[in-house]
């Protein structure tokens, strides 16, 4: 795979995610975007925009004199301002002769294989048309328990959904700053800024943080990822060009099939099987299944089909999986004794998480 920036002159599948922050006061933002997205669609690049900014629009729409706190008002919010949203993308879109699609989806909703293969397969009908899908996060109907957290989260679910190559996500910064303010172009250098941030305990990056953390899980289904300045001129075209813009995230070995990269970053898990030194060199052959007696104890409750974190003694996070039991069964069988009659290997009970359903974290 060829590395660096020259690379994402191929990109031909690409999502663009654009916060609420970037298109707040800039409406020439959107007209922009789509002028940018219309010229590279016509040279073969299929586009999916993940937008925010239905609730900053309603609220002023439905005459509050300041963004609500409240949820039910933040939700009527939403479904005011959703539709003054596509409006504009369907504008900027139409003066390129582009249509749009909106695609609202919860968290629950690509939690489950069903409802996630029904949105992949209207994706691929959208792209197939040459419409650009318009995603949000349906904060109508959302809760904490199927809420995404942030739109950066959304954006990194969708890649693998899409097949994406690239997902740019737009920010009122041009990348990702070191100590002193300066951008950092590459990964390995935000890894070491981020560890000494978090060694320094320092406060209130939570904004870049969720890119950082979304732009990696991106790069894990094989995906190129860059945190860039909205509003830098052509910005978009500057990427794909190789310029030096933005922070460039690159894939690190082998990509995660699409079900795997669903366990481990759509799924929540439900719990946590602490494992000792033993499991935890087997999960990092990446050859073996969970049994239970490299199970040292049991967090949590769940049940079989759950997704569950597998920690070494230290706490630290070594793989995600699904697993076979419910936390009550692991807990009785955990630990099991290598002395004990051996178990039968066609009884689904004698491993807890298989490797099939298991995937090892960064």
């Amino acid at each position: 795979m060829e590395s660096g920036r020259k690379a994402l002159s191929r990109a031909r599948r690409i999502i663009v995610k654009i916060g609420s922050n970037a298109l707040a006061d800039h409406p020439e933002l959107i007209p922009n975007i789509a002028a940018e997205v219309a010229e590279l669609t016509r040279k073969g690049v299929s586009f999916v925009i993940v937008s925010s900014g239905a609730v900053a629009l309603g609220w002023r729409k439905l005459g509050y004199r300041r963004r609500p706190k409240e949820t039910a008002q933040l939700r009527a919010s939403a479904a005011a301002g959703q539709s003054l949203l596509m409006n504009r993308y369907a504008e900027a879109f139409g003066a390129h002769e582009l249509n749009v699609a909106q695609v609202l989806l919860t968290h629950s909703d690509l939690s489950k294989r069903t409802s996630l293969n029904n949105a992949r397969d209207s994706f691929s009908a959208l792209l197939d048309a040459g419409a650009v899908p318009i995603v949000n996060e349906n904060d109508t109907v959302s809760n904490a328990e199927i809420k995404f957290g942030d739109n950066d989260q959304l954006a990194a679910m969708v890649t693998p959904l899409i097949g994406a190559d690239l997902l740019v996500l737009l920010s009122n910064v041009e990348g990702v700053l070191d100590e002193s303010g300066e951008r950092i172009s590459t990964f390995d250098a935000v890894a070491e800024v981020f560890q000494h941030r978090a060694l320094e305990g320092a406060q209130g990056t939570g904004g870049i943080v969720s890119k950082v953390e979304a732009a990696r899980k991106a790069c894990r289904s094989g995906a190129r990822a860059i945190i860039a300045h909205a509003h830098a001129p052509r910005v978009i075209h500057q990427l794909v060009e190789g310029e030096d813009t933005g922070t460039l995230f690159e894939p690190r070995g082998n990509a995660l099939r699409a079900r795997k990269h669903w366990i481990a970053y759509t799924l929540r898990p439900r719990g946590t099987l602490v494992i000792d030194e033993g499991a935890v060199q087997a999960m990092q052959s990446g050859k073996k299944s969970l049994l239970p007696i490299g199970v040292l104890g049991v967090r949590g409750q769940f049940d079989p089909g759950d997704a569950v974190r597998l920690v070494s003694p230290q706490g630290a996070e070594v793989a995600r999986g699904l697993s076979r039991m419910s936390s009550v069964e692991a807990a009785r069988v955990s630990g099991a004794s290598r002395d004990a009659p051996p178990s039968d290997t066609k009884d689904p009970l004698a491993v807890i998480v298989h490797k099939d359903d298991l995937v090892l974290m960064d």
